[in-house]
């Protein structure tokens, strides 16, 4: 199921989607600055491109106070618009019973785009 739910995502706006976050991030690490951030955006966006079978969880060995600060940063900067955004595609994917997968795609994505530093894409 996963297959087909990865196909659909990534035919319909997946593709596009991860590749803006991985251009971003790539614009990002140009900055000596903003790698970490970048390595972010393009952890982000490997996930936007095949978000079904993969769940998000907190890493078993959490960076501790460089962990809270880089997300503090991150939030402040950007991080906030970004999960609204994919707050937003949720609830308008959730209207509708055929939007159901896809909207909680999206809200996996929301947790990922808040708090990136420490957590980690598992896949199943």
């Amino acid at each position: 199921m996963s297959l087909i739910g990865n196909l659909i995502w990534f035919i319909f706006g997946g593709f596009l989607l991860g590749l803006v976050y991985i251009f971003g991030g790539l614009i990002l690490c140009l900055t000596i600055v903003g790698i970490p951030f970048g390595v972010q955006i393009m952890k982000l966006g490997t996930f936007a491109m095949w978000p079904f079978g993969g769940e998000v969880v907190q890493k078993e060995k959490p960076m501790g106070c460089l962990s809270i600060f880089l997300n503090v940063l991150w939030i402040i900067f950007g991080g906030i618009e970004v999960a609204l955004s994919h707050l937003a595609l949720g609830v308008v994917f959730c209207i509708t019973i055929i939007g159901i997968p896809f909207g909680m795609q999206h809200f996996k994505l929301m947790l990922l785009a808040l708090l990136p530093f420490g957590h980690e894409v598992v896949r199943k």
